[in-house]
């Protein structure tokens, strides 16, 4: 559960027309796109219908022998050819991103492989399913729609041909042996006008109402499952988690060796030189050791606070407050740290909090400039929440490729969120949100 926490500033706020809608609507671009998508798709649909009737009639009907079997598979995969063509065509005309299933792959090799992968997809049935059910609708939808748009063109634009009706003049509406009746007189060539106008009116609205059907069925029928995107969100989880790994792990080994590797070096070859000058210079061997005391501080230091960068103790001692605590400790701004949680979450999301916390406020302390700042931990709905904020200078931005953007790609892999709200001049919120899974 995603929330935005950005504010509405002028440039997100819908545009204003002094032209009302209900009376735009039929000189708009949309109304013709969503008019040709239902005039397209009763040919379309007839194509798939055929298709679908075909493949299912044949396929079912050689069953008993081999031949029926590929001759079902290839069907199904000419139903996804043509789902191709309907995403693309509503993603042109309707502007619907719909994302493509997964490609049918057989856990074996060869042709056999590739013929049971399709058989037992769903995503090929219910391409299937989509051409036996578009054709029924999509010719009540074309129906429906050129009545409309037919109706209300040449009843809106009647005064202007009817001088060419034949006979007496007018269009004849009813005749029999006694009388007829014409739209002749003025009155009622602007009535007829009138209600021209109203159905022309209405037509893009009725067009939209029924394109909306095509939406649906489009993206539940045509497009990948929630199963085909939660695995692409795995996957892509997966390789931010290994990458960030991979990474982690690089620091710690520079920080090794440029750190206390190197320094427990300089020990070492430092006592060396004092045992050397032992028996020869006691009182040098002695402020030798006693500076070998020192780097030896230095070092366990230097440890201590790597292991600290690992996986604070103090964190799975005394959980979040205490460590975010000791975090604000060493801000050079002020922080006021309020934690409001009703118990510990699970020990992955509590550290991915504290490290996100950390890399926050390490931000403050080197591009802020601020002279204050402020962390809260919260519980919503099942939801950690927790929010960073300073009275520096802003334009902290999350798409430039910053650490934002980084620790952004680390909440995700956990199903979190990362918003930044960060304007010109300041100051600065970011939020994040994490499951709990306590």
């Amino acid at each position: 559960m995603a929330t935005d926490y950005a504010p509405r500033t002028r440039e997100h706020l819908p545009r204003r027309h002094r032209v009302p809608a209900v009376l735009r609507a039929p000189f708009e671009g949309r109304a013709w796109r969503e008019l040709a998508y239902v005039l397209v798709g009763l040919p379309l649909a007839f194509v798939g219908f055929s298709l679908a009737a075909t493949t299912l009639s044949l396929g079912a009907g050689l069953l008993v022998t081999f031949i029926g079997i590929p001759l079902l598979a290839g069907g199904l995969m000419a139903m996804r050819g043509l789902g191709a063509v309907e995403r693309e065509r509503a993603r042109a005309l309707l502007g619907l991103d719909v994302a493509p299933p997964r490609p049918a792959r057989g856990a074996k090799p060869g042709v056999m492989g590739w013929i049971g992968a399709v058989l037992k997809s769903g995503v090929s049935w219910r391409h299937l399913l989509y051409g036996f059910l578009h054709l029924p609708w999509a010719i009540f939808s074309f129906v429906v729609a050129t009545v409309f748009w037919s109706v209300g063109l040449a009843g809106f634009t009647y005064p202007l041909y009817a001088w060419t009706a034949p006979g007496d003049g007018g269009v004849l509406l009813y005749t029999d042996l006694s009388h007829e009746v014409r739209l002749d007189a003025p009155v009622a060539m602007l009535l007829t006008s009138a209600v021209g106008l109203v159905v022309l009116l209405a037509a893009p609205w009725v067009t939209r109402a029924l394109v909306s059907v095509d939406r649906f069925a489009v993206s539940a029928l045509l497009g990948a499952s929630a199963l085909d995107h939660r695995v692409s969100e795995l996957e892509s989880d997966r390789g931010v988690v290994v990458d960030t790994a991979a990474a982690d792990l690089r620091r710690i080994e520079r920080d090794l060796h440029d750190g206390a590797q190197a320094r427990l070096v300089a020990l070492a070859m430092d006592l060396g030189l004092a045992k050397e000058k032992l028996t020869e210079d006691p009182e040098a061997a002695a402020r030798m050791v006693d500076e070998a005391h020192g780097e030896v501080k230095v070092a366990l230091q230097e440890l201590r606070d790597l292991a600290r960068g690992i996986h604070p103790a103090v964190l799975t001692d005394r959980g979040l407050d205490a460590a975010l605590s000791a975090i604000a400790s060493r801000c050079t701004v002020p922080v006021q740290v309020e934690v409001d949680l009703p118990a510990r979450p699970a020990a992955a999301i509590e550290g991915i909090a504290y490290f996100t916390v950390s890399e926050l406020l390490q931000n403050v302390s080197k591009h802020a400039r601020a002279t204050r700042a402020s962390v809260d931990v919260w519980a919503a709905d099942g939801r950690l929440m927790l929010q960073v904020s300073d009275d520096g200078r802003g334009g902290a931005d999350a798409s430039r490729g910053s650490g934002l953007a980084g620790l952004g790609e680390r909440l995700d892999a956990v199903d979190g969120v990362l918003v930044v709200d960060s304007p010109a001049g300041g100051p600065t919120t970011v939020t994040a949100e994490l499951p709990w899974r306590g």
